[in-house]
């Protein structure tokens, strides 16, 4: 499958790996619905696109679940159907358990978890009346293995996975196929952004983001996996050896992660 031509509905989209994705596409003449809270900053991604008149921009917020279905409509009206929705919006997090204030689990589970499944639930019922489709989710390496100091995190996305993988099985049936896209360290603002144990952002960046793969790179990677139909698809540099430590040696990765530097 290429997605040359195609009509792609990307959330998340005013900034890092969305952004990215924007630009990748709209080079392969992709009719393109871009979703984030940002209007300015989505009307400044969609003015730099290959084809700025194939670019439509849909203010979304994931928190808002009661609003997916109408905003489901107004981007199947654009340009008439949707072939692939890409889950990329959503947020990390840098605090310890025992410091972390309930509100802010709820919060990751509500962005992460709960509102990509709103909108994902929206979208479906217009690709099993058009007999194809394609949900590509953005989750992340944290969703095959955990790390300290992402344990909100870390638990909705995988979350996300149990609720993908279920999608795929009760919905091969309708041709709709399902990647999870699990990124490694990207190079993006993912970690000045991450909520902290009070709610507030970091407003600092990790090493290992600062030191991970450029975003460029990653979009054209991960775009392949999507071609290739790909049920899962782990992007990064070493980190990625961590989702198969976790599958045959989960107590080595334990101690791996433990001496790890990384915070």
């Amino acid at each position: 499958m290429q997605v040359e031509n195609k009509t792609i509905w990307i959330t998340g989209a005013s900034s890092g790996i969305g952004e990215g994705l924007a630009y990748l596409l709209s080079q392969k003449n992709c009719k393109l619905i871009l979703s984030a809270r940002n209007e300015t900053e989505l009307q400044r991604v969609a003015a730099k696109c290959n084809r700025p008149k194939n670019v439509a921009i849909l203010p979304l917020d994931l928190g808002e679940f009661d609003t997916m279905s109408s905003k489901t409509d107004k981007a199947i009206a654009f340009f008439g159907t949707i072939d692939l929705l890409i889950n990329n919006a959503g947020m990390s997090q840098r605090s310890l358990l025992i410091e972390t204030d309930f509100s802010v689990y709820k919060k990751l589970i509500d962005i992460n978890y709960l509102g990509t499944v709103a909108l994902t639930k929206a979208v479906l019922p217009h690709f099993v009346s058009n007999k194809k489709g394609h949900f590509v989710t953005i989750t992340s390496l944290m969703g095959k293995f955990g790390s300290p100091y992402r344990s909100g995190y870390c638990g909705a996305k995988h979350a996300l996975h149990g609720f993908f993988d279920v999608l795929r099985m009760e919905h091969e049936k309708d041709n709709i196929d399902v990647t999870l896209i699990c990124p490694g360290f990207i190079q993006t603002d993912v970690a000045k952004n991450a909520l902290t144990a009070d709610g507030s952002k970091q407003n600092a960046d990790d090493t290992a983001t600062l030191k991970g793969l450029p975003v460029p790179v990653f979009v054209a990677k991960m775009i392949r996996a999507v071609e290739s139909k790909k049920y899962e698809a782990y992007i990064g540099q070493k980190e990625v050896f961590g989702a198969y430590l976790k599958r045959f040696f989960p107590k080595l990765l334990h101690r791996v992660v433990l001496r790890s530097s990384v915070r």
